[in-house]
């Protein structure tokens, strides 16, 4: 059909232009098909960058995870050694010592005199006299120790958990697992306030936490989580730097 139409009519010209358009429409084509992928990317830089810029989610509570990373620590210290020994420094100047043994003998030192403790326990909570039997007979299930120390604590003294807590981590020999348990309550009590790192007098790095006490002052806490340890105490009148609180075999004589 084709042969026959050309020898009709002769090769038939193409219209004026028609090679032109082709052309332009091939041309056109190739370009699309070459700026669809860099069309792609600024959009997907774009987006990236969005993204990045984009808030990270924080934890919900560095402190309470602090907190949790601590008694951690706790759990998993020693409580071998004959004495109890607590050596702190009170506002700068004046250091002491305690050693108390298993059995409730206790001594304390002060600028190098050394006491026998008689007439009562060397350990107190809200005021009341805790022995070093019922110390250890403290629950180590956060929620039971937390029940525990409140029903141990005057009526109406509701602002003094954080603070009873707070003692079984370095003032009373708490053993791991109960110390481990008051640091668990203290993560869940929401008067407890994470302050950021903080550094002690003698220079020491740690984690400051504090809390309410009933007459209106807060207390701060420096603590250690690597190592559990209580670094210092602050109430706004009295300071206490801890250099020492743990079981030794080394006694006061």
């Amino acid at each position: 059909m084709d042969e026959l139409i050309r020898e009709l009519y002769g090769r038939p010209e193409p219209a004026p232009h028609a090679q032109t358009r082709v052309w332009r429409r091939i041309t056109l084509r190739r370009r699309r098909r070459r700026l669809s992928w860099p069309a792609i990317v600024p959009a997907t830089a774009a987006a990236l960058a969005l993204f990045l810029l984009m808030p990270r989610e924080q934890p919900v509570d560095t402190g309470r995870e602090i907190l949790l990373t601590a008694a951690g620590s706790a759990a998993s210290a020693t409580s071998r050694g004959t004495y109890w020994h607590v050596k702190k420094v009170y506002d700068g100047v004046r250091e002491t010592d305690l050693w108390v043994t298993r059995q409730g003998g206790a001594w304390t030192a002060e600028q190098g005199r050394v006491t026998r403790v008689t007439g009562r326990s060397p350990f107190s909570m809200a005021g009341r006299d805790l022995s070093f039997d019922q110390i250890q007979a403290l629950p180590s299930d956060p929620g039971e120790l937390r029940e525990r120390v409140a029903a141990m604590l005057p009526a109406g003294s509701r602002g003094l958990l954080a603070d009873a807590l707070g003692g079984l981590l370095w003032t009373k020999p708490s053993p791991p697992g109960v110390r481990a348990a008051a640091y668990r309550a203290l993560a869940d009590l929401p008067e407890v306030r994470y302050l950021g790192t903080a550094t002690d007098d003698r220079g020491r790095d740690g984690e400051a936490f504090s809390f309410a006490l009933p007459t209106g002052v807060r207390r701060t806490l420096i603590i250690d989580p690597a190592t559990s340890q209580v670094l210092s105490s602050e109430d706004g009148t009295r300071s206490e730097l801890v250099l020492t609180a743990g079981w030794t075999d080394e006694g006061p004589l």
